[in-house]
């Protein structure tokens, strides 16, 4: 599990724990310094064939390349983040991805794309309820399809090249935000165990 840091937090007994599906990971439902849960799931052996084509030797640790491959690369990718506070709501989360998506896309192309920026949640609205344990689930699929899951609904699916390499360079790219950087760390040794 990682957190917004990068740093892992343990619950203390009196703290309700969640256990993450896809790993058998348990998680805390509520962290005490509030930062954000969240997960990222990307097909092992896809991004293994990729980086292997490209790249004939391991490197000694995470490159730059690396990474851009992964952002770059048409395979599956997912981050799924759970809701570890209360009082937040989906205006509140759509709003804070639209701008990321926004500056985003202006160090891609230039300018910040308004339009596609606001794809990533839709319409959505605060219908759909946030409490503690949310789940918030993006997913790039094969094809370059951005696709946006709130609490299991779908809310959005953009076919978007631009789209799918905007929102995964804000948690891989080299300018991430300074408290992704030990989660983005930790990734990179994952790939570096693909070689």
């Amino acid at each position: 599990m990682a957190t917004s840091d990068g740093s892992s937090n343990a619950a203390t007994k009196e703290e309700a724990v969640q256990v993450e599906p896809k790993t058998g990971i348990s998680f805390p439902m509520k962290l005490d310094d509030g930062k954000i849960l969240y997960w990222l799931y990307v097909d092992s052996d896809k991004l293994k064939d990729l980086l292997k084509s490209k790249i004939e030797k391991a490197p000694s640790k995470p490159t730059e390349e690396m990474y851009q491959l992964a952002i770059d690369g048409d395979f599956g990718m997912t981050i799924k983040m759970v809701v570890s506070f209360s009082g937040v709501k989906l205006s509140m989360a759509k709003k804070g991805f639209t701008e990321a998506m926004r500056e985003s896309m202006k160090k891609l192309t230039g300018q910040k794309n308004e339009e596609l920026s606001n794809k990533v949640f839709g319409t959505t609205s605060d219908k759909i309820k946030l409490r503690l344990g949310s789940e918030m689930i993006v997913s790039k699929l094969p094809g370059y399809v951005l696709e946006t899951k709130v609490n299991g609904e779908l809310v959005s699916r953009v076919e978007s090249e631009l789209l799918c390499r905007a929102y995964f360079r804000n948690y891989l790219g080299e300018d991430t935000l300074e408290c992704e950087k030990d989660s983005r760390e930790m990734f990179g040794q994952s790939m570096l165990s693909l070689f």
